[in-house]
């Protein structure tokens, strides 16, 4: 079983998740999905779109006080995550 550093959804790292990782149907811990996108085996937003989540985690980093220039940075490749294949 393949072990990501970030979230296969949203591409947060999963060491800042503050739940320690999303949980799987039976309650043990996803090791590819966050506790923000996936929660008891189920997505939390299952019906956004890769740009959906490009613009949320957009206004996240932005909250949290990168510069702006850095949110594309951030976002460039959730497209690419294992959720959005």
């Amino acid at each position: 079983m393949e072990t990501y550093k970030n979230c296969q959804s949203c591409g947060m790292p999963l060491s800042r998740d503050e739940h320690g990782g999303g949980t799987e149907a039976n309650g043990t811990k996803s090791n590819k999905y966050c506790s923000h996108c996936y929660q008891n085996g189920t997505f939390t937003m299952p019906d956004i779109t890769s740009d959906e989540m490009k613009e949320k985690v957009k206004g996240k980093i932005k909250e949290f006080g990168f510069p702006r220039f850095l949110t594309g940075l951030f976002t460039r490749n959730i497209h690419k995550l294992e959720r959005w294949k």
